[in-house]
């Protein structure tokens, strides 16, 4: 298993889309039945203190299970972000994500 980060940045304007499909992505990234498992994840934040994108850490056996993790995500789905970046990542300072 690999550790991935994908780093989301909402569209603009979309907060009102980002708060109808919450409930569902969080309920979707919370399941542990997929091959993907979120290690750690949150949104980041704008200057006013509300959600303008997403940061996940995620482990998955490679590259492709991340891409299919995240066509099925509600707010890929529901077309949230402007863009999306994954990146291969490992831990070098810190505890281990256990």
């Amino acid at each position: 298993m690999a550790l991935f980060v994908i780093s989301c940045i909402d569209r603009p304007d979309s907060l009102t889309l980002r708060m109808a499909t919450r409930e569902a992505h969080l309920a979707y990234a919370n399941t542990g039945e997929k091959p993907v498992r979120v290690k750690i994840g949150g949104p980041y934040l704008d200057e006013k203190g509300n959600m303008a994108g997403s940061l996940l850490i995620v482990e998955a056996p490679d590259r492709a299970a991340v891409d299919q993790f995240l066509r099925d995500d509600p707010y890929v789905k529901a077309g949230l972000f402007e863009s999306v970046d994954v990146r291969a990542y490992r831990v070098t300072v810190g505890p281990p994500l256990g």
